[in-house]
């Protein structure tokens, strides 16, 4: 015979599971031993291959007492087929060819530092109700575990500490109710637990401190049925090396209900509710946590290293217990949730050498990236990020090396990424931040996006796309720099309870596009901002709020001013007086008219600092109780007859005018008295009112001739007159001069 098999005439199958085996099953586990020692008892051994070891068979046999094969060499592969064991077998530094259960009841297994020559199975519905310990254990194949089920009976369910497998560890679709203990495991080739249910919700579903996966870790559905893995517990894979990829494509994670250990009151950055622990791990293919993959607990990945890329695209990670809708709530009856104690993704300090991939994902608590850096691209369009009044990102000093593509993104709460670095584009197109967090220490409002000394290579999009981009709080980006351009197009920035909409205090960028879809609600500051293009509307000068543009500097327009549109200096003129809220700041009227001259639009400049000059007056008289009625008639007057300086052609019209007017006056009143025989002139009203006139040139006229009355009034008048509209033309002419050269 080929082993040792049932007696088929009194009953032949054997139900490993039935607790109550018929007697015609029973045999002694120690006969195992002596056969395989005696072969000749029980026949003649068979090979599955010419050169492979001897096959000992045992099948449908309920065997009582121990099979001890504790520190025996066994050169045979032992198979055991629908075999139920009273006790567990003890395989203990014992060395094998290879052991196989196969639809097999056990109260255990006891195989710490077995050695086998190949693999040892529990498959085809094998059952353990105990632990099986393969601690210390070196298998040269594979650990397969497929379509089993390990129930613990007070320690773990499987107990592998430092397992050296030369092949795979191969579990799909197994049912493990306790621990899956196998820190230190070393394998060959693959991880695969594609299917399985690992259920303890008292501490660890799976525990692989330090674990050596030659090839892929699989926590995947299975290809064949399409179940998911599950876990029941915390998945905890601390300085895990995983040599390609590591999948949870899928999976259902759940956390443990029972904390084995409280958070530490020192240590702000423990996520007591995890359901994957990942800290240090290095894994040299991508992350897959995408296609249905669904948390309800923290995903801790810290300081570790993804040599691929990390995918998050469709996953869910909801810390609501279901409350979360991932829609804006309005008029529901009650509070939507958040913020949320705990955090949904916790990737500080994080290294991915290709991009991550959250499309479509869905995320309830904080997603934390502190000092993560990205070489490839961030992908997060049409995701939901939910941690309503806190922080639905925190990425100080986040680093992606290309693109962060944020596009029809929905967020509740804050999104900061100060001091982030992006290579290219940031692109938050048709993406709404909504219900911003506040601060802790005084409850004020944090700003629904924080790019606060950042840098971003290329442009920063904050416009509208199939929908307007909106922000309820602020748009928080101090001394950031942009490469190319930021574009507010079509943005409705600001609501009613934030007190400031955008803060661009000393942003750097080529192309600034401010022509927003509604008016700002809120303050504007853009304080010394400097850009080379400035591109606007009217609804973004009328913000609810003052606009501080105090060094606000631009050196053209996006859509240039021609040189006879008179209306539109007067329209932005208007803009500036709303922005400004009525409230007189020289700077802004000094750049707009320095943008216009460096165009080469000089009368336009000109109107530009004559409205200034005109704004300086009135609050001076707003500013002067008694004296305003003479500031303003003074203001008035030079307005009119020289425009402040600006308009050096009036003076001299007015300085005609007045040679003219001087020359009449002079012509009807008789001829004036001499002063001075020296000279030998004649009498000429024209040249007298010239002289009169034009100041430092003398033409000897107005020392020849003596007038009294009301001529002598009238000299004195021209005199003055005289000095004001020439000394007026003079500095025309400098500031004239000093432009072209």
């Amino acid at each position: 015979m080929a082993g040792i098999a049932g007696d088929e005439q009194l009953g032949g199958i054997l139900d490993p599971h039935d607790p109550t085996p018929p007697e015609w099953a029973r045999m002694p586990a120690a006969d195992v031993v002596r056969r395989g020692v005696e072969p000749d008892t029980g026949g003649v051994l068979r090979r599955r291959k010419p050169a492979a070891a001897p096959v000992l068979t045992v099948s449908d046999k309920y065997l009582v007492g121990p099979l001890d094969l504790r520190a025996v060499e066994f050169p045979y592969l032992l198979e055991f087929v629908r075999c139920r064991f009273a006790q567990p077998p003890d395989l203990r530094q014992a060395k094998l060819a290879g052991v196989e259960f196969r639809d097999c009841a056990l109260p255990g297994l006891q195989g710490r530092n077995l050695h086998s020559d190949n693999d040892v199975l529990l498959v085809a519905g094998s059952v353990v109700h105990g632990t099986v310990d393969l601690t210390d254990g070196e298998i040269h194949g594979s650990l397969v575990l497929r379509n089993s089920k390990l129930v613990s009976a007070g320690g773990p369910a499987l107990h592998a500490d430092r397992l050296q497998l030369a092949g795979a560890l191969l579990a799909a679709n197994l049912v493990a109710e306790g621990e899956v203990r196998i820190p230190g495991l070393r394998t060959g080739g693959n991880v695969n637990f594609a299917g399985a249910l690992l259920h303890n919700p008292g501490g660890f579903a799976l525990n692989g401190n330090g674990v050596h996966v030659g090839g892929n870790l699989h926590l995947t559905p299975d290809p064949a049925s399409g179940v998911p893995f599950r876990s029941v517990g915390q998945v905890f894979l601390p300085s895990a090396r995983v040599d390609s990829d590591f999948s949870l494509r899928g999976a259902h994670l759940s956390p443990r209900t029972e904390h084995s250990r409280p958070a530490p009151p020192d240590d702000p950055f423990f996520d007591p509710n995890a359901t994957l622990v990942a800290d240090r791990s290095k894994v040299d293919g991508n992350v897959n946590l995408d296609r249905g993959f669904t948390s309800t607990g923290t995903i801790r990945i810290v300081n570790a290293t993804i040599g691929g890329s990390l995918r998050l695209s469709h996953a869910r990670i909801d810390l609501s217990g279901g409350q979360e809708k991932f829609v804006e709530q309005v008029g529901s009856g009650r509070p939507p949730p958040g913020p949320y104690p705990d955090r949904s993704l916790h990737f500080d300090g994080t290294e991915v050498r290709g991009g991550i991939d959250a499309r479509d994902a869905r995320v309830a608590g904080q997603i934390r990236l502190v000092d993560v850096k990205v070489q490839g691209s961030v992908l997060l369009d049409g995701a939901v990020l939910s941690n309503r009044h806190g922080d639905a990102v925190e990425g100080r000093r986040f680093a992606v090396g290309g693109n962060l593509d944020g596009r029809a993104v929905l967020v509740f709460g804050s999104v900061l990424l100060p001091s982030a670095r992006i290579g290219a584009n940031l692109d938050l197109r048709g993406s709404r931040l909504l219900a911003p967090g506040t601060y802790h220490r005084d409850k004020s409002p944090k700003p629904s996006l924080d790019l606060r000394v950042a840098t971003i290579g290329r442009d920063l999009i904050c416009a509208d796309g199939d929908t307007p981009f909106s922000a309820h709080g602020e748009i928080r980006m101090r001394r950031a720099e942009v490469g190319r351009e930021t574009n507010f197009d079509g943005a409705e920035l600001g609501n009613t309870r934030s007190r400031v909409a955008l803060n661009a205090f000393g942003v750097r960028t080529q192309e600034l596009r401010l022509a927003v879809g509604t008016p700002p609600n809120g303050r504007i500051d853009l304080r010394h901002l400097h850009c080379a293009s400035l591109a606007d509307n009217d609804k973004f000068w009328r913000a609810l709020g003052r606009i501080d543009l105090e060094d606000f500097r631009y050196n053209s327009l996006a859509d240039p001013i021609a040189l006879d549109d008179d209306a539109q200096i007067g329209q932005r003129l208007v803009w500036l007086r709303e922005g400004m809220r009525n409230v007189y700041r020289p700077g802004p009227y000094d750049q707009f008219a320095a943008m216009l001259r460096a165009c080469g639009n000089e009368e336009h400049a000109a109107t530009v600092l004559v409205e200034k000059q005109r704004r300086r007056y009135l609050a001076l008289g707003d500013g002067a109780r008694f004296t305003r009625p003479g500031i303003l008639v003074w203001s008035w007057l030079q307005r009119w007859m020289v425009g402040y300086g600006y308009r050096p052609t009036r003076a001299l019209a007015w300085l005609f005018a007045c040679l003219v007017l001087g020359t009449l006056w002079f012509s009807v009143m008789p001829t004036p008295n001499e002063s001075n025989t020296d000279d030998q002139l004649v009498w000429n009203p024209l040249l007298y009112t010239l002289d009169l006139l034009v100041p430092i040139v003398d033409f000897g006229h107005k020392n020849k001739w003596t007038v009294g009355g009301a001529s002598q009034w009238i000299s004195a008048a021209l005199v003055a007159v005289g000095w004001i509209l020439a000394t007026t033309v003079a500095t025309g002419v400098t500031r004239m001069l000093r432009r072209t050269t």
